[in-house]
């Protein structure tokens, strides 16, 4: 049986993201969030406004997605309630944020350059995507809120993690991305069952 409920967060599990971008001075920002979706080569990301990483990306154009797995919960948590707005942004203050200038060094993640974009990658991330950004949709009025459309323009993984003798597939048996579940952290669990999709997209 069903019933109706008013959830306090609608958050039904996405995965996370190290937002890696550039700050006003050209140094680097990066910041956790998981409200991102993908379709082939774009990706959607959902984020407030008042952030210093969308101000980044707004003014930049460009980012880096890394995407960490689940090995890296204890850098996630190091980032968690830490800002790059200085000063820190009231709505912020009053949850418990704090402004952090060197994010990278607290979390104790490395950067690494790009090829395409300004914005490091975290070498520690098994996968980074490089982007560039498309379009911004206010989202959710009146709110701060914004839907970011970027474009994946080159895309990094850790080689452990292809497709023996298949280069360009990743294998998703090796990738174990972290999930975030209405705001607890998450990894997958063993494969269910095989997918009838699996041979139209997979490798060949």
């Amino acid at each position: 049986m069903h019933t109706v409920i008013d959830p306090k967060i609608m958050y039904f599990g996405t995965s996370v993201i190290l937002i890696s971008t550039l700050n006003e001075d050209g140094t680097s920002n990066l910041a956790p969030m998981s409200s991102g979706w993908w379709l082939n080569q774009s990706c959607m990301l959902g984020m407030s406004s008042r952030s210093q990483t969308v101000q980044n990306l707004i003014r930049t154009q460009q980012c880096v997605l890394n995407l960490p797995s689940i090995d890296l919960i204890p850098a996630i948590e190091q980032l968690t309630l830490l800002t790059g707005s200085n000063p820190v942004p009231a709505s912020k203050a009053e949850r418990g944020y704090r402004y952090e200038g060197d994010k990278f060094g607290i979390a104790g993640l490395t950067p690494v350059p790009s090829h395409q974009v300004g914005a490091p990658r975290v070498l520690e991330c098994p996968v980074q995507l490089e982007a560039v950004l498309q379009a911004v949709h206010p989202f959710e009025q009146p709110s701060s809120l914004v839907a970011m459309e970027v474009r994946i323009v080159r895309v990094h993984i850790d080689e452990q993690l292809q497709v023996e003798g298949h280069p360009n597939y990743i294998d998703p048996a090796r990738w174990k991305p972290m999930i975030m579940n209405f705001c607890e952290y998450f990894g997958l669990g063993e494969q269910l069952s095989t997918s009838r999709l699996a041979p139209v997209f997979g490798p060949k």
